[in-house]
């Protein structure tokens, strides 16, 4: 598998995106490992798929109020996850997500390593 990441794995629809973050929603799924909450869609096929599922990043500008700040962690954060996407193909007994959104909630700017274990243990978890 190619560690890239395409324009095609970048969520963009605001449906989609409202349907994520909907609360009362039960095809909503969550995961929480710091410093990330990760809310995903799953597919509604029985046969589990190769095709990599969309993600959003969302950085808050609550306590990142310079966009260099919040550049660094999308760039970080999407950078883990183009390293270690192969994970959500391995040993896959239930159907991929079908859309991703990983909120960063920590306080501070975190380092890639940090970030990087995160995105590992979560992409685990979603198996």
């Amino acid at each position: 598998m190619k560690k890239t990441f395409k324009k095609s794995e970048r969520l963009s629809s605001k449906k989609i995106i409202e349907s994520l973050f909907d609360k009362g929603s039960e095809q909503t799924k969550s995961v929480f490992l710091y410093p990330f909450r990760v809310s995903f869609l799953e597919k509604n096929t029985d046969t589990p798929s190769t095709e990599l599922p969309q993600i959003l990043i969302s950085v808050s500008k609550r306590y990142f109020k310079h966009a260099v700040d919040r550049n660094l962690i999308k760039r970080r954060t999407r950078e883990a996850y183009r390293l270690n996407k192969q994970l959500l193909l391995q040993k896959n007994t239930q159907p991929l997500p079908a859309y991703i959104a990983f909120v960063y909630i920590a306080k501070k700017i975190e380092d890639y390593a940090k970030i990087e274990k995160a995105m590992k243990g979560i992409l685990y978890k979603m198996n």
